[in-house]
Parts: structure tokens; sequence; C-alpha cells
């Protein structure tokens, strides 16, 4: 007796032992069996759902294997400037933007916007009528804010913070708004306007249904969130997407610090956990905190995040021997590099149990790497979009031609053996799933004069792959029986249709954990 049966669908195991069939039965959040129509019949008790699926394809549940839904609430406020191309345009989106108790915010804005001008406050403040404003720029690692929001913040000149940051100045030591890194920023978040916890209940919940809605079944979240509020969504409704949570370790945290981490470990409820730790090796290549080999055309980018990368070291040693998953972001070739020395240094028993997230620039010498250290590379493609292809772009322009040739390396890892899990950075790009699979398939910008992965290469970054890189290998990413019930029914076949097609394909249904949490 079974709980749903999916019938009538093309379905792509990814199950070597089966790889296709035509129905699927689900029991207590399970797989329970995976047939033909012939044996629907047989699975059928008086409480069974039936949906019949009518030729759609049916794919193991598609996961982002990097997102931001909780902190993505704060970062994601106020006007989307994600559309502005130029600073006329962020000038006039600034100018009638809806102030927020007062606040101007904003969130999305492309380092290109400036039109090749240092970030300075001076671009803006005369359209913002003496208002505070906070705007994000794209990367999330960094923001242009106003003079009157340096002052509600008390901020008036540099400061020293344990990471790498930054209160840009001008040479009179005159704060321009610029803020790098998570430390500067925070210092002015802190006194922004904030959205009530019913509000921010509200809008959680709202997100999670409309990226269930583009086919995604779980999500690698790769912050701590806010574990009360994930708590008070998941006692009211079934999360529609399941949520897997790395708290961050910052640089200056001690033993007790990494012992409270540790501790954390397997905090959830249903369809949330927290499972992993996030660090920062280095922060984005348009800000100039991408830790390069060689420093960018700025002279920048030539120092870790953590001002002591040896401590760094030895948090992840920690972690380890304390069976912690570790996940690093590291964007440039330094940066990745260390990492992986870090792994090697752990022995054989590290195999499988780490992580690198971004990796927007790697020399040959690197890829390897990943697949004899079981090293996963965690890559967001389209982040390509944030680059040109003619090599004009912020991004292209600071690292230079040599190294913005080795961008978004997604098939060389994969050709290389790497498990390669793929992923939006949502709010950094937009979280539709389908997108991720397109662009897998079809970089953009730097990284279009490279061949993207196959169709099925595609798929498995978003299931098989990021089920490994989760250490989830034996519990998803495909359908078999035993395995959890997230699927993902598509009006086309994401592996044979065009990658333009794929990224706009009809999602039929949504399975979380056995439950039906869209239909389309």
């Amino acid at each position: 007796m079974t709980d749903l049966i999916l019938a009538g669908a093309k379905v792509r195991t990814l199950d070597p032992a089966r790889p296709h069939a035509t129905a699927v039965a689900v029991r207590d959040g399970l797989i329970a069996a995976v047939g033909d129509e012939s044996d629907v019949r047989d699975w059928r008790g008086p409480g069974t759902e039936v949906v019949p699926l009518e030729g759609a394809h049916l794919v193991p549940g598609l996961v982002d294997a990097h997102s931001h839904p909780v902190w993505g609430l704060d970062m994601a406020t106020g006007v989307d400037l994600s559309g502005v191309t130029g600073l006329a345009g962020l000038r006039a989106a600034l100018a009638g933007a809806e102030r927020i108790d007062g606040w101007v915010v904003g969130f999305g804005l492309d380092h290109n916007a400036f039109d090749g001008r240092p970030v300075d406050r001076a671009l803006v403040e005369d359209v913002l009528g003496g208002a505070p404003a906070f705007v994000r720029l794209y990367d999330g690692h960094s923001a242009l804010v106003s003079g009157a929001a340096l002052a509600a913040a008390g901020v008036t000149g540099p400061r020293e913070f344990a990471q790498r940051s930054e209160i840009v100045c001008d040479a009179g030591g005159r704060p321009t708004g610029h803020l790098v890194e998570h430390a500067a920023m925070e210092l002015v978040a802190e006194v922004m306007p904030r959205p009530s916890r019913a509000a921010r209940r509200e809008r959680l919940a709202g997100l999670l249904a409309a990226m269930a809605a583009t086919g995604l079944t779980g999500a690698h979240v790769m912050d701590a969130g806010d574990p009360e509020l994930v708590a008070s969504v998941a006692g009211e409704t079934v999360l529609p997407v399941r949520l897997r949570f790395a708290p961050w370790c910052m640089p200056g945290i001690d033993r007790a610090g990494l012992g409270e981490l540790v501790a954390g470990q397997g905090r959830g409820g249903r369809h949330w956990v927290v499972d992993g730790v996030k660090f920062f090796m280095d922060g984005t290549v348009e800000g100039g905190t991408a830790w390069l080999e060689h420093a960018d055309c700025h002279g920048q980018g030539t120092e870790a995040f953590w001002p002591d990368p040896h401590a760094y070291a030895a948090a992840v040693r920690q972690l380890h021997a304390a069976g912690v998953r570790t996940a690093t972001h590291a964007i440039g070739d330094a940066a990745v590099r260390y990492v992986l020395d870090v792994v090697a240094g752990l022995g054989e028993g590290a195999r499988g149990r780490h992580r690198i997230e971004h990796i927007e620039t790697a020399p040959d010498a690197l890829l390897p790497r990943f697949a004899e250290l079981g090293v996963a590379a965690s890559m967001q493609p389209p982040h390509t979009a944030y680059t040109r292809a003619d090599g004009t772009d912020e991004w292209s322009r600071r690292l230079g031609a040599g190294r913005a040739g080795h961008a978004w390396r997604l098939r060389d890892l994969r050709d290389a053996g790497a498990t390669v899990a793929l992923g939006s950075d949502w709010p950094i790009a937009p979280y539709d799933v389908r997108a991720v699979l397109a662009t897998a398939r079809a970089p953009r910008g730097a990284a279009a004069g490279r061949a993207g992965l196959t169709g099925l290469e595609a798929l498995e970054g978003c299931t098989t792959h990021a089920a490994r890189a989760a250490g989830e290998a034996g519990q998803a990413g495909r359908i078999a029986v035993g395995l959890r019930a997230d699927l993902t029914a598509l009006g086309l076949d994401p592996v044979e249709a065009p990658a333009d097609e794929v990224a706009e394909a009809p999602v039929r249904l949504t399975v979380t954990g056995g439950h039906v949490v869209h239909r389309g």
C-alpha cells in the first residue's frame, strides 16, 4: 500500500540498475517502487493518490547546491537594481525608489553599472535627498552607502577588522561609501530598518513555494539562516524545499566557537537540518578581494580573507576531526590551491567530505586535484551572465585575459573526474533551477567560448553530484527504492531538449519528501 503513485511518466532515474521506467510509487516519504504502468494496480491501496503525468519527464528532485534563501530575505530587500546597466540608470532608480522607514535600500547592482568609475557615494548622493541609503552590489560582498547611512552607523573613517574587510576611504581619509566584505557592511546593516518577524516568515514561505515552482526540491544553504524562523515555518506547513544549512566559520574564532559549531550539527526538523560549516578563503574578483597568485590590474587580490591562512587550516582540521563537513568559498586561483592543499593534509579520510564553492578561475594544474582528493566543486553557472564575452566587464578587466580565459571551468572539471554540483547562489543570481541547468550547458560572458556541460552532466549537477557534495549519495539524487521521494516532473526532457528550451520548461509537478508541493 503506497501514499502516492506517479504514473504515465517518462522516468529518467539516474540509477544504473534501472535507468528508465514509467511509474513510481511513494510511501512514508521514500520511494517504494519503480516500475511500469502494469505495476500500478498492485501498488494501489484505498488511500493512494494517483497522479497521471501524461508523458511528462520525471527526474530526481532538482537541488540548488549553493543558495541563501533565509539570509537572502534581508539581502534581497528594497528596489531590485539587477536591470541597471549604467550610472544614469542607477541615479534614476535611486531617485524614484520607495523609502523604507526613510531609507533607500537596493540590491543586485552590477559592478559594471559605474561605467568604470570607482564606487563612490558622490556619484549618487545628490539624488537621495539626504536619505540614508544602503545598496548591495550583486556579489553580496560589497555595498554602496550614503553619507547619512555612514553617520547613522557612526562610521567616520577606516577601521581594523578580524577578516579582510574595508571601509574604503579617499586620500583625505573620507569614507567613500564603498564597504567591502561582511564586517564593513554589517556596521551599517545593523542600523537599517528590518522587517517584522511575521513579515519575514511570510516572505520565506512564499519564496520556498516559488522555488519549488521551478522544480527545486532542495537547497544547500551556505549560511546559518535563522533556525527559529525556519522551525516556525516548518511547524506550520511542509517546507516545499529541503534545506541543509552550513553556518559560517569566520576569522578570529576560538576553540570554544568551533566547539559550538560542532555541537550545532544535526539540529533541525522536517525537511531542514544543520549539516556542515562554511568558510571564506577569499572574497570577489570585482571587489578586489579574490585571493590570486598574482595581483589583479589594480594591484589587489594578493591576500586571503583569513589574515592568517594557517588559522583557517587549523579550524578545518578541528572540524574534520569532529566529523564535520566543510565548504569553502574560494574564487581566485591562490584560494582554490590553498584549500586543496589543506584538504590534502587531512589524509585519505577527507575524501568526499569537503567541497569548494565558486572556483571562478583556476589553472590547468589544479583541475585533476579535485578528483584525486575527492573534493567536490560547487559552481554557479548563472554568475557567468555578469561578465562579457569581449572582456570589457569589471571581472575580466581585473583578472586580465589569461585568467579570464580560465573562467568557470565546469566541463574541464567534469572531464577531470571531479564531482561538480550546480547552484544559483540566490539572491546573487535568480533561483530558477531551470536557468542553472541551461547556463551550465551554455555558459555566458567570459565563459561563452568554452564548452559547457552535456545535458546529462547538467542534470547530474543538480541531482547525483549535488547529493555527493552533501554526502547524501545513499539517500538522494536518484530514483531508486529506499531513497528519498524528492521528484521533479518537467514538460520536456532536460537532457535531450535544447538548453534554451530547458530554461523555459513547464514544471508539471514537484514532490518533496513524498509531499506534492507544486502542481503545474
